[in-house]
């Protein structure tokens, strides 16, 4: 077999050193990923267990009322890698959220760096988006945390998200206002009410179709309660290709199809990198 140039052997070990080199710099800058054991994850063990424990029972119960999967983890520190690619890895190792809906959200806190991230899955990144996140990380999270009171504001911070996932995401910017006010930045919401109205009357179930998912109240996969009616966006079955949501003035409250035991896991959803991070 014909030896290679002492150049070129050169040149290919110079190669394959830089691609061991760049193969060894990702495996030593991921951290190591932990298991989903639960709906709240304490690795750092900084919530106290009545806490840990009334998370968890607040999360489940939203869980089987809309199907939006929100999980809290804690972890002692990063290993050197940045929060949003972590958590981005994290969140799609776990797959959080249910797969058609990609309705999924994870807090996660890393005490030794100072480090928190609200991570929010495709189908909710028009819900949660990045600035209501980032109010939420700045306004409920972080003023616990730089007093030492992680239970506090992990708690806060699971309530804020649970509300603007309720649709109650006007009263949080209402109370970040309350702080900072500018000039011009108060909501005329006599016009924003009569468009509205304008929009449902000229378009219809289209515009109420289209509407209802901005201003309703999710109640399930699809479903949202706005105005005092129960609208369904998602497409009928069995009917012609144009497919259009319904809606019902009814009562009553909605229940999930599936029946809920065994083991807690995560539905199959994903996340593109939505969300917010802070640090304290």
């Amino acid at each position: 077999m014909k030896a290679l140039h002492p150049i070129a052997a050169g040149v290919s070990r110079f190669w394959l050193t830089l691609v061991m080199l760049a193969v060894f710099s990702v495996h030593a800058f991921a951290a190591e990923l932990p298991a989903l054991t639960g709906r709240v994850v304490d690795g750092a063990n900084v919530i106290d267990a009545a806490t840990r424990q009334a998370i968890t029972q607040k999360l489940e119960a939203f869980e089987a009322k809309s199907s939006d999967q929100v999980v809290v983890v804690t972890v002692p520190d990063l290993d050197g890698e940045a929060i949003e690619p972590y958590s981005n890895r994290l969140y799609r190792s776990w797959a959080l959220g249910q797969q058609q809906e990609n309705n999924g959200v994870l807090l996660v806190v890393a005490p030794n760096d100072r480090k928190v991230r609200i991570e929010v899955g495709y189908g909710l990144e028009g819900t949660l988006t990045d600035l209501l996140s980032k109010l939420i990380i700045e306004n409920a999270i972080i003023p616990g945390f730089r007093s030492g009171d992680y239970s506090g504001g992990i708690s806060r911070g699971v309530d804020d998200i649970l509300s603007v996932l309720s649709g109650d995401a006007a009263e949080l910017e209402a109370r970040a206002k309350r702080n900072i006010k500018e000039p011009g930045s108060e909501v005329d919401w006599f016009m924003v009410i009569f468009i509205t109205i304008w929009v449902i009357i000229f378009f219809g179930g289209f515009g109420i179709a289209v509407l209802a998912p901005i201003f309703g109240q999710k109640i399930g996969p699809g479903q949202y309660r706005w105005l005092g009616m129960n609208i369904d966006t998602r497409p009928k079955k069995g009917g012609s290709g144009s497919n259009s949501g319904g809606w019902s003035s009814g009562g009553g409250g909605w229940s999930s199809g599936g029946g809920g035991g065994g083991g807690f896991s995560g539905g199959g959803g994903s996340s593109g990198g939505g969300g917010a991070s802070g640090s304290w």
